[in-house]
């Protein structure tokens, strides 16, 4: 599934009841190569909220649905993958990120895609307010 497939998708519970919110964006967590949080917003006035990718029982073309809302949380620092600016280690641009494909069941990254080719998972080195940071001697697939 992609990143883009799931931003904009309603967030439900077991218990129905309605939407408990929308998913704004997925944070990943480059060094497990893993999506990390849920991240979702709960009303026009009620701001963005986090939820751990363990609270996720399963993401759909339809809605994500989740085990309980009880544990959003604040929305800790997030760093927007989509959009941002492709760098090596080097510092050598390499585009821009386009998307980002993972296993819905277990959040782990399978590809990032930029206007450069495609990055896999085991290339990322770090995602900062500047860039994300792949290895060198990434190969276009």
């Amino acid at each position: 599934m992609l990143f883009t497939e799931v931003r904009g998708l309603p967030v439900l519970v077991p218990e129905g009841g309605g939407p408990v919110g929308t998913v704004t964006s997925l944070t990943v967590d480059v060094a497990s190569g893993a999506v990390s949080r849920l991240r979702l917003r709960r009303g026009r006035f009620r701001g963005e909220t986090a939820l751990p990718w363990e609270a996720v029982l399963s993401v759909g073309p339809g809605a994500v649905r989740v085990g309980s809302a009880e544990a959003a949380k604040s929305a800790p620092v997030h760093h927007e993958l989509l959009g941002h600016r492709v760098l090596t280690e080097n510092g050598t641009a390499r585009g821009t990120v386009l998307d980002v494909a993972f296993a819905p069941e277990t959040g782990r990254v399978l590809a990032v895609f930029t206007t450069r080719g495609e990055v896999p998972p085991d290339r990322l080195l770090g995602l900062g307010d500047h860039a994300l940071v792949v290895r060198t001697a990434w190969a276009v697939r």
